[in-house]
């Protein structure tokens, strides 16, 4: 069988609803300033689709930053790889910048959050190695898994009675191999807004040796007393062994870092295939990240006013009886009963009726029947946002309830 006709007879489960959807459910434009109230289809909408928790987008002093940047350096340099050409002591200094924060003795820059976990997993383990990791890893972490040669063994979301049993299984394992055992999970669960049990696993510390990987990029920023992470909240950063986290959240901005001990980010630095074979990453988005770090860790009234409206919006929505999970961050997750079809038509609903914009999640990333509206609370809204988003769900459920969404003309177009 020819390879491609193969490919496009099977399009996927998200494929599959490309001809109904793409640009409006998936790909959609959302255009104009970065802000609460964006254009979509030619009308604002009020939306809650955008990680930009600490409201730095667009910052005056950081779209100063970032053009002054752009003309004073362009965005070719510095030409080359890092280790071949493309250093500079900008880099340098943000990434020692970011390690002081997050409470680590050194940090090294990554150009991308998700190609830098796939290659962080791929430098730490060889065959030899047991990687032990939280089902509800964010894809590249099931990416990175996936590409190592060695054994990998799962335990249920947050479950250390189970995350013991395989760490059991590790270490019989590797006492045969000569390996050593990574556990990797997530300060902040980006779907369900939980926090990774840190504090729980790092304590079997004291009865199994293992070494910790913590992707924190929804916790950076927005947790802890100084915002630098989940690893602060819990008061267990120093167990964290290579901790991570991208600019892509709470920095607003493109690249990631990776921080630890001195000798394992030596390691990394002259290890991680993502880096070692890409182009350094370019001179604004390192001066942009300065700026964004200084203000992130010197102004506390960005996260302070994200924390007002993450109060808000999920004590407010707990009030009216919506479930939002067990989420412990900004993360909000609106859990409803009904469709993919009915997604659809309640998506649509908010959007061309209420004006409000956010991102519903659909079967195979939550089990089918399920439907997750994902609210990103930011420094950005308004009280008055939340009280308007609280009303139009409070609409949306009564329809829901009512079947109004299971004939609707884009349910019947979805197939469900």
């Amino acid at each position: 069988m020819d390879l491609f006709e193969k490919l496009l007879a099977n399009q996927g489960p998200l494929g599959k609803h490309s001809e109904v959807s793409e640009g409006y459910f998936m790909f959609p434009k959302l255009e104009g300033e970065i802000s609460a109230r964006m254009q979509f289809m030619g009308k604002e909408v009020l939306t809650w689709s955008l990680n930009n928790y600490l409201g730095l987008a667009n910052q005056p002093e950081v779209r100063k930053a970032d053009a002054d940047a752009a003309a004073e350096w362009g965005l070719a340099y510095p030409m080359g790889a890092r280790m071949m050409s493309g250093n500079t002591v900008y880099h340098e200094q943000l990434e020692q910048e970011l390690a002081d924060f997050v409470d680590k003795e050194s940090g090294l820059l990554l150009n991308y959050g998700y190609q830098g976990v796939l290659s962080i997993i791929d430098a730490l383990v060889d065959r030899k190695d047991v990687i032990v990791y939280d089902a509800e890893s964010h894809a590249s972490i099931i990416d990175g898994v996936r590409l190592h040669m060695g054994k990998r063994f799962v335990f249920p979301h947050n479950d250390i009675e189970n995350l013991e049993k395989q760490l059991a299984r590790a270490t019989k394992l590797t006492n045969e191999t000569g390996g050593g055992i990574l556990v990797i999970t997530e300060g902040v669960f980006g779907m369900s807004g939980n926090l990774g049990k840190l504090r729980e696993i790092a304590d079997l510390k004291e009865k199994y040796e293992f070494r910790i990987f913590v992707d924190d990029a929804h916790g950076f920023g927005t947790m802890g007393a100084t915002g630098a992470g989940a690893g602060e909240e819990l008061d267990c950063q120093d167990e964290i062994d290579v901790y991570f986290s991208t600019f892509a959240k709470s920095m607003a901005a493109i690249g990631a870092f990776v921080a630890g001990s001195k000798e394992i980010v030596h390691f990394l630095k002259y290890n991680l295939r993502s880096q070692i074979f890409a182009k350094s990453l370019p001179m604004p988005f390192v001066i942009g990240a300065l700026k964004r770090l200084e203000m992130l860790r010197d102004d506390p009234s960005h996260k302070e006013k994200l924390w007002t409206i993450v109060t808000a919006l999920q004590g407010g929505l707990q009030e009216k009886g919506f479930n939002i999970g067990t989420t412990q961050s900004p993360v909000t997750p609106v859990v409803l009963n009904g469709t993919v079809g009915e997604a659809a038509a309640l998506s649509q609903d908010l959007r061309e009726n209420f004006s409000i914009f956010c991102s519903a999640v659909i079967y195979p990333v939550v089990p089918k029947g399920t439907i997750i509206l994902r609210l990103i609370p930011t420094a950005m809204h308004s009280l008055a946002d939340v009280d308007e988003t609280i009303s139009a769900f409070e609409a949306i459920m009564g329809k829901l309830k009512s079947g109004e969404y299971r004939n609707a003309e884009v349910a019947v177009a979805f197939g469900e």
